[in-house]
């Protein structure tokens, strides 16, 4: 088993080389037999050739598609949607989601520059799972303006004509003007600012 470090791979951007098993020929050949190959996500503009192998045949479609508007989507078993920023928060967020009992159907990170078409995509593609009962957004606004998480879930709300229970959790940057804009909106929303009230709320609503 051979790995090569990062520093010999820099010029395309490889975050691992692991050739294993090598294999010796009757011939007395050394041969690689297998390998894996790492990429840096975040090289996908510079190093296109590459990125453009990728083998999509086997991958989840919603996980592309989302993808494919900057959102980081990977599909679970429960029945409440998570709309979230950040992935240590969204990590946290499904593990207090099943503290209370409850059961994530996805972990989706917004990330930190989300606008509001991303997050009417991110409802779209949520909306769409069968399987989801319940959707809880929960947002710390540190570099996200919570203002504009809340025009998004109004828009998408009213998109997709949403009829699930939706439990919203908007913290930090402008999340005064977020919350007066899901008050006036009249749409079903529960505005909760505690995370444990809130997730506490959204699993009640599948029980």
């Amino acid at each position: 088993k051979a790995v090569v470090s990062t520093q010999s791979t820099g010029g395309v951007d490889a975050t691992q080389v692991e050739v294993n098993p090598f294999g010796l020929t009757d011939n007395n050949e050394v041969v690689c037999f297998d390998a894996k190959i790492n990429f840096d996500d975040n090289s996908q503009f510079r190093q296109k050739e590459i990125f453009g192998m990728e083998d999509t045949s086997e991958s989840d479609p919603r996980e592309l598609e989302a993808a494919e508007s900057d959102l980081n989507y990977i599909a679970m078993d429960g029945n409440i949607a998570c709309l979230v920023n950040g992935a240590g928060l969204a990590m946290a967020t499904m593990d207090i989601i099943q503290l209370h009992g409850g059961s994530p159907a996805n972990f989706l990170d917004v990330g930190g520059k989300v606008q509001e078409e991303q997050v009417e995509k991110a409802f779209n593609i949520l909306t769409r799972d069968p399987a989801v009962k319940a959707i809880f957004v929960n947002i710390f606004g540190g570099i996200v303006d919570c203002k504009v998480i809340a025009s998004g879930i109004i828009s998408a709300c009213q998109k997709t004509s949403l009829e699930l229970p939706l439990v919203v959790r908007l913290k930090g940057s402008n999340m005064d003007a977020a919350r007066d804009l899901l008050a006036s909106s009249g749409l079903k929303i529960q505005a909760i600012d505690q995370l444990n009230d809130a997730a506490e709320a959204v699993v009640k609503c599948v029980m």
